[in-house]
């Protein structure tokens, strides 16, 4: 795990308050990124050729910013956007079957106003939460290379350091796990020993609190590894622990929510396979 001093110097610019001063500045470098050129390449192909389902719609092809609530009290990190999901909508989460999931749970626990996200001009409103990817453009085979999530991460950082109500971290998959652990080590919080990643699993580190939770992929939710259930209690607990009101543990509604799920017309994107 890195520590602040042995971070590249060119974390100095995008950690600084000189460097980034708002969130509108941060989503305007992360929009503008080209420093990977493997990533740069696979989105803007995937934009080009689209995929059949979607072949009218005119693809975001960038990177994508995190979004939210700036005065959010959490936020839910994920591994990267989908080829077809947020890389063609423009937000984090919307337009994938993850997404289906992620955000129905969210609005059972009164984090969003509704429980869809299809694109970014749907309505959709976080309250108190904030949600992100720890890698910001699509990647081959949703597998960012080592180096590609290191040059994302000045990019995390910052956005935490943005979001100064934000004291509760929600990581979605082992990949979410480590990229907040880094995160959180460069912002100069002792992250040793590493604290390992499991779901449900919590860990106090400086003045935050991460939580683990599997993440919302189609292999997790379809298999059962996930349930919407489990889900439900891991944000429950994520709002118990920033002072906002949680939603109760999903009992039968959970499982509804579950068939309705797999019955639901696939009209998203391919997510992450991750634990």
């Amino acid at each position: 795990m890195p520590t602040p001093a042995s971070q590249p110097d060119r974390l100095a610019g995008l950690t600084s308050p000189a460097g980034l001063a708002t969130l509108a500045d941060l989503e305007a470098a992360i929009v503008a990124c080209r420093a990977c050129p493997r990533l740069v390449e696979w989105r803007e192909r995937a934009a080009r050729e689209k995929v059949a389902r979607f072949r009218h719609w005119t693809y975001w092809g960038r990177p994508v910013p995190g979004y939210g609530d700036p005065g959010a009290r959490l936020v839910v990190l994920g591994l990267a956007p989908a080829a077809h999901g947020g890389n063609r909508t423009g937000r984090v989460f919307t337009g994938d079957r993850s997404g289906d999931v992620l955000f129905a749970a969210m609005h059972r626990a009164g984090l969003s106003n509704q429980p869809t996200s299809v694109s970014a001009d749907d309505g959709l409103r976080l309250q108190g939460a904030w949600v992100a990817a720890a890698v910001r453009c699509a990647p081959p085979a949703n597998r960012p290379l080592p180096a590609e999530r290191d040059r994302c991460l000045p990019f995390l950082v910052r956005e935490l350091q943005l979001l100064p109500d934000a004291r509760v971290l929600v990581a979605l998959g082992a990949f979410g796990w480590d990229g907040a652990l880094r995160a959180l080590g460069v912002l100069g919080h002792a992250v040793r020993p590493l604290p390992r990643f499991g779901h449900g699993a919590e860990a106090r580190i400086g003045p935050w609190t991460l939580v683990g939770c599997y993440h919302p992929s189609q292999q997790n939710t379809f298999t059962g590894r996930l349930t919407p259930g489990m889900l439900d209690d891991v944000l429950a607990r994520a709002c118990a622990l920033a002072g906002l009101q949680g939603a109760p543990s999903a009992g039968a509604a959970g499982a509804a929510v579950a068939r309705a799920g797999r019955a639901a017309d696939a009209h998203t994107g391919e997510s992450a396979k991750e634990v």
